[in-house]
């Protein structure tokens, strides 16, 4: 007859092998305590709190608190490859990303698509771009501000960590800044992308990169307002004034 460790280390792995991009440590002792009411929760959480210690060779932890088969540990997808097989480009996302920056954050006036190379550097041109302009009914009046946002659609190889050095680069003329990355991403990724942004002042946001008719925005970090160099900000909105200011 198994013991309630077999038994309990056994449904652990059943539902990691169910879950290829992990369980966090809480859910799991959850999950196992569901499964079986009649053994005391302490229990479970004592066979399960070292389990990638026990097992390394089944179970390992990409992040603090998340446990993983080691099945999945070089067989992650990345949502840019799977989104190419239902025919979704990156661009499809600009507008409306530019509508939930401008109607849903409400932390611009006006938002406009942008991509490709129109500012002629090497330094990157923003997805969506953004002006706040007081109103003439605002009873006080304040300097206009520039919101960049950098979408990832592909995040295979190192896709992720050159979009979060392109939303940097923005920092050079924007008050603030937004990477904007698929949910499927691996929580190991966002773990880290999530603790770049809090230390750069980055605002991270999640969407659903499978589809582009209801992307699903999720805002996961708030941006910090810093003040930019108004000889980059005067530089590269002179290339797309007519644009931003009609």
């Amino acid at each position: 007859m198994a013991t309630r460790k077999e038994i309990i280390t056994k449904q652990a792995l059943r539902l990691l092998e169910d879950n290829p991009n992990g369980i966090r440590y809480v859910q799991l002792v959850k999950t196992i305590k569901q499964a079986f009411p009649d053994i005391p929760v302490n229990t479970i959480r004592g066979i399960i709190w070292n389990l990638d210690q026990r097992i390394p060779k089944l179970v390992y932890k990409p992040e603090k608190g998340l446990f993983r088969h080691t099945k999945y540990k070089d067989k992650e997808i990345s949502s840019g490859e799977k989104s190419k097989i239902k025919g979704i480009k990156e661009e499809d996302f600009y507008p409306s990303f530019a509508d939930y920056l401008k109607n849903e954050l409400e932390e611009v006036t006006k938002a406009i698509p942008l991509g490709g190379n129109k500012f002629k550097d090497k330094w990157g041109t923003p997805d969506v771009i953004g002006i706040k302009k007081p109103r003439r009914s605002d009873i006080i009046q304040f300097q206009p501000e520039i919101v960049s946002a950098e979408i990832k659609l592909d995040t295979s190889g190192g896709a992720l960590i050159t979009g979060f050095g392109q939303a940097c680069s923005y920092k050079l003329f924007s008050h603030k800044v937004y990477l904007v990355i698929p949910k499927s991403v691996s929580e190991e990724d966002k773990s880290r992308i999530e603790s770049l942004c809090l230390i750069f002042g980055i605002g991270l946001i999640l969407y659903n990169s499978m589809d582009s008719e209801n992307p699903e925005y999720e805002i996961r970090v708030r941006p910090l307002k810093q003040d930019p160099d108004m000889f980059y900000v005067n530089k590269y909105l002179r290339l797309i004034e007519s644009d931003l200011f009609e």
